[in-house]
């Protein structure tokens, strides 16, 4: 009889667990997508500069991926790879957390504060946080995740505040030169150059902004028999064909662009060059399926490689300071002249998308491989069609060329900015992944001479 009531008090017992409340679904890459797209939203509406965008995505990524490397082993802290980057201590206070959604709000928490307008982001958080209890996270597990995420976020914060960006705004207002073969403002806004003291913040893994410093572009001339002049007809006689316009616009990523509507055959676009690519980041996390670990850690490495890349870039903007395409064209060809897309506020010399975007697919190409097609809908949003790629480094390659066809670079300025941005991409990845790293690219196919050991990020 005992035995009998004991086996029904088992099968009871064990009835009740089948029948328990299942755990929550999981949380995937796409959160961390949302959140880029919130904060891309952002950036739009706050007329967000290219290089201060990447910093915003970078520390933001940071954050997240500090909570995931703090929660699983197989994701190496940052300390010890990144410059400067400190010891960021787990709260032991705080139990009963879901580590993803830590990580996710602490990418928010850190956004917040670091955009002008991250206020904005309170009322997403909000609605995602609702959503997470619908379901099935607990209200317990809710306050724990937002505990952990704030005291990791105030630790990255203060990283943020010792690179040296919060100084520009004491350094002496920018003059542009006053000689011949020099950038100055161009129409229809006249604005004044963007960041020309961003050589000067804190790098992540480079040694200094000009560790990979270019060939000198092609000297200034306005001898008709000169390279440069042959750079000034190449640009002013090209006739642009429907796909050529296509491709401009879709890779435009101008946050200045005023939409006059005078020469723009589509809509005038918003969104960053390092936004495009982190909108490209989320769409192969998706495809490929990639954990939400895992997703986190590729989102910060193409962060910290847009950031690496945009300092090298820029440091060479400002030391050639070379003249715009518009600006020499109007003075020494056709004073009526206008190129396809708007002339961006900054030197020319070298291509900032170039360069972003070829660091990009470099390490998009080493976690994803050199044949991976995707649909890049990333400009949809912003009124744009979507466009197909057969591999991360073809995109780099349009994203290039798109800066001549829009008639804002002259083909020196694409073709070495490529290069500097293969490089930065290789060299991020070297410090973060180890010796071993699986660099593929066009023309790269083998890494760069060995770096120092380190631990791998």
């Amino acid at each position: 009889m005992r035995t009998a009531f004991i086996l029904v008090l088992f099968a009871a017992v064990g009835g009740c667990g089948r029948h328990s409340e299942p755990p929550p679904p999981p949380l995937g890459s796409r959160e961390i997508s949302q959140v880029i797209a919130r904060m891309t939203e952002i950036m739009v509406h706050d007329v967000t500069n290219p290089p201060l965008a990447a910093r915003f995505f970078s520390y933001a990524c940071l954050a997240g991926y500090e909570v995931v490397a703090q929660h699983n082993r197989a994701y190496p802290r940052p300390r010890g790879i990144l410059n400067g980057y400190p010891a960021v201590e787990r709260p032991k206070e705080v139990i009963g957390y879901s580590y993803p959604m830590s990580a996710v709000l602490a990418m928010l928490e850190t956004a917040s504060k670091l955009q002008p307008s991250g206020k904005l982001l309170e009322e997403y958080q909000q609605q995602w946080l609702d959503s997470c209890r619908k379901n099935g996270y607990s209200e317990a597990v809710i306050a724990y995740s937002r505990a952990y995420a704030l005291a990791v976020s105030k630790q990255i914060l203060a990283y943020a505040k010792a690179d040296r960006y919060n100084r520009i705004s004491n350094y002496p207002r920018y003059t542009p030169l006053n000689r011949e073969g020099s950038w100055y403002p161009t129409p229809p806004g006249y604005f004044a150059p963007v960041e020309p003291y961003f050589n000067t913040v804190r790098a992540f893994t480079l040694d200094s902004c000009a560790q990979f410093k270019p060939a000198p572009p092609v000297a200034f001339s306005k001898n008709k028999k000169s390279a440069f002049y042959q750079l000034l007809v190449q640009c002013y006689a090209q006739r642009l064909s429907e796909e050529h316009r296509t491709i401009a616009a879709f890779w435009d990523c101008n946050p200045f662009a005023l939409g006059s509507g005078s020469h723009l055959s589509v809509s005038t676009k918003k969104i960053s060059p390092g936004a495009h690519w982190m909108g490209i980041t989320g769409i192969a996390c998706q495809q490929a399926k990639t954990s939400f670990s895992e997703a986190m850690k590729i989102h910060t490495v193409v962060a910290i490689g847009l950031m690496d890349a945009f300092i090298c870039c820029w440091d060479e903007k400002f030391r050639s300071n070379r003249i715009r395409p518009e600006t020499a064209i109007r003075k020494y060809i056709d004073p009526s002249w206008k190129p396809f897309l708007q002339t961006p506020p900054f030197p020319e010399y070298l291509s900032g998308h170039s360069t972003i975007s070829s660091a990009s697919a470099v390490i998009l190409t080493h976690y994803f491989g050199d044949h991976f097609p995707y649909t890049d809908t990333v400009e949809e949003r912003y009124g744009l069609a979507s466009r197909r790629f057969g591999s991360f480094q073809q995109a780099a390659v349009e994203a290039g060329v798109s800066r001549f066809y829009g008639g804002i670079h002259f083909t020196d300025a694409i073709d070495n900015g490529r290069q500097q941005g293969l490089q930065v991409g290789k060299w991020v990845l070297q410090k973060v992944e180890g010796k071993t790293a699986r660099v593929i690219g066009a023309a790269n196919k083998k890494s760069s001479a060995a770096f120092p050991s380190h631990r791998p990020f």
